[in-house]
């Protein structure tokens, strides 16, 4: 299916009764309003001297949105530290854990397809005060639990999957945000400075923290501190200014029964999804790369580090720190450079190519071959995925973007249960070194067959997404001429 025809099947569809991505000037594009809807509020533009990865900060509406964005994930790192070791100190083991881990996960799923609904209904300013707000109260009653010395297993289970539910609306609604917020040359910095900030704040400075709250004081402290954190989100949210849903719900799309509106709207997200070739496909390689992926990671790398360099604990987070220094500095990295021009295959080749290192894994007794490995792993699985997270918001039409966003979410992690579940009986039964070689260089071969399959090369060549260099004025850091139309 060629993207003319997507675009004519997709016009023709009740969920794009108003105008679609084809013929768009950039300044109609994804990145941008609909024709019928208000564009972004950044006033005109200035020029301005900041590098390419910090120009976003010079608008102000993305420095709150950022330190809101900071302050939850601070908020869940935390999290992440004081669960586990309220657990340990109710006498929980690692089966009581993975209770708690499992409702929360669940929780997410559940909710992040109805995330998606709202995102594209709703003010995602509103939706994303709710989450915070709601975020807070739940831990703030852990906290108080806690602290009381009243916490049962199942009131952490419960805010866990409170926690799980409001992370599943927050992600398509922050995502459907950003293009509202940044003209579209900026996103991809933007979506870089977000894989920066996951990492250091939410694996290293969160986990951190709660580490001296509990080694001090108490998981309860810690909880309240996760509370703290996510009220000041929720009021630097209050700083942001609204911005109107970017979709026409005047016509077919608002009316009808709340449920019927709710399905029509899941309905027509999955149907631009599969008949969105790019999209589709790249989503499918992700979910079996993952299959293949995640499992030997988070389930074998300990068994790896313990039984091959006779390392702990301690080795174990080197080891996992390693994969997110790599995932900050290649997050930063690609929210410097320009969008390459071969952006799909790019992508895919990073993803694909990027995971050749955790041969290493398998045969090293050397700790720092581990950590060197998982660096150059995290470096190119991030740089990929601030690049696809910026070609969903240029090339998703607006008004699907928050369902989509959904779809990529639930679609990707829908198999990762699976490759946790499969590691172990993998590992035993072949052996360490074979399931890593499996995870290395499986995804190469998956890379190669979907940019062949799907043609991707033809369509990022049909679809460019920036100017030619020659369009830039360095002074000014803007675009001179008009960027070529983007098509689905």
């Amino acid at each position: 299916m060629t993207e003319e025809s997507l675009s004519e099947e997709t016009e023709e569809s009740e969920e794009t009764e108003e105008t679609g991505p084809r013929d768009r000037p950039v300044g109609t594009g994804p990145g941008s309003a609909a024709p019928n809807s208000a564009g972004p509020d950044r006033g005109t533009p200035r020029p301005t001297r900041l590098p390419k990865a910090l120009r976003p900060f010079a608008v102000q509406q993305y420095r709150v949105l950022t330190v809101a964005l900071t302050l939850s994930l601070f908020g869940g790192g935390v999290w992440l530290v004081s669960i586990v070791w309220q657990v340990i100190e109710l006498g929980g083991s690692p089966v009581e854990l993975s209770i708690v881990a499992t409702t929360n996960a669940v929780g997410m799923l559940a909710a992040v397809l109805l995330g998606g609904v709202a995102a594209d209904r709703i003010p995602q300013k509103r939706i994303l005060l709710t989450v915070e707000a709601t975020k807070t109260v739940a831990v703030a009653t852990a906290a108080t639990l806690s602290l009381a010395g009243v916490v049962e297993l199942w009131h952490l289970a419960v805010v866990a999957l409170v926690l799980g539910l409001a992370d599943g609306f927050f992600y398509p609604a922050y995502s459907a945000l950003l293009p509202s917020v940044l003209p579209a040359d900026q996103l991809l910095a933007a979506n870089g400075v977000e894989g920066t900030l996951r990492p250091v704040v939410m694996q290293a400075a969160g986990p951190a923290a709660a580490s001296g709250m509990i080694a001090a004081l108490s998981p309860g402290f810690a909880f309240a501190l996760v509370a703290v954190s996510q009220l000041l989100a929720v009021l630097g949210l209050l700083f942001l200014r609204a911005t109107p849903v970017r979709r026409d719900l005047s016509g077919g799309a608002g009316g009808g029964s709340a449920l019927a509106a709710v399905w029509g709207d899941l309905r027509g997200g999955f149907s631009y999804m599969v008949r969105t070739p790019w999209l589709f496909a790249t989503l499918i390689y992700a979910c079996l790369m993952i299959l293949v992926l995640m499992g030997p990671i988070e389930v074998l790398l300990p068994f790896a580090v313990k039984d091959q360099t006779g390392g702990g604990a301690g080795a174990f987070a080197l080891a996992l720190g390693a994969f997110g220094i790599g995932g900050a500095a290649g997050s930063l990295a690609v929210a410097s450079w320009r969008l390459p021009r071969r952006y799909l295959t790019v992508m895919n080749l990073l993803w694909g190519a990027g995971c050749l290192p955790l041969v290493v894994i398998g045969f090293t007794d050397q700790l720092w071959l581990m950590v060197v490995a998982l660096f150059l792993v995290g470096f190119a699985f991030s740089s990929a995925t601030v690049i696809w997270g910026t070609l969903l918001q240029r090339r998703v039409p607006p008004e699907l973007l928050g369902r989509v966003s959904s779809l990529d979410f639930f679609v990707s992690l829908t198999l990762m249960p699976v490759s946790m579940a499969l590691a172990g009986p993998v590992g035993e039964a072949i052996g360490i070194a074979p399931a890593f070689v499996i995870a290395a260089v499986v995804p190469v071969f998956l890379a190669v067959i979907t940019i062949v399959a799907a043609r991707l090369p033809r369509d990022e060549i049909e679809n460019p997404l920036d100017p030619p260099e020659d369009d830039i004025d360095p002074s000014s850091q803007e675009v001179r001429g008009p960027m070529p139309p983007v098509q689905g």
